[in-house]
């Protein structure tokens, strides 16, 4: 018994194709550049010699980082957002034009 042959049928246009920045990336490198800022402002500027003005309490240094870190790691992921889509604004304004092949394989038993 020989079995029927799947019909086949193919469209071709021409499609355009941008490059897009991965924002994720863009947001996982901003919350780095976030903590790693953090770090720096707890080490440089030293806020835990004397008790705090408005609540009379002496802050650890670990504890200076964690509110540092609530401030630094938003402004960094915004700052990562806002690069990727000023590159997406430039370089994604280039578009190349691709043939792209639509097949379509259908099976006779169907």
């Amino acid at each position: 018994m020989d079995s029927p042959t799947p019909e086949s049928r193919s469209d071709e246009s021409v499609v355009r194709a941008r490059r897009a920045p991965r924002y994720g990336v863009f947001a996982a490198l901003g919350a780095m550049a976030g903590i790693v800022a953090a770090l720096v402002l707890t080490t440089v500027f030293n806020g835990t010699d004397e008790p705090s003005r408005y609540t009379e309490v002496e802050y650890s240094t670990s504890q200076v980082f964690g509110f540092v870190l609530l401030w630094c790691v938003p402004a960094g992921i915004a700052l990562g957002m806002l690069v990727a889509l000023v590159l997406d604004r430039t370089i994604g304004r280039r578009t190349q034009q691709i043939r792209a092949v639509h097949e379509v394989t259908e099976d006779p038993e169907d």
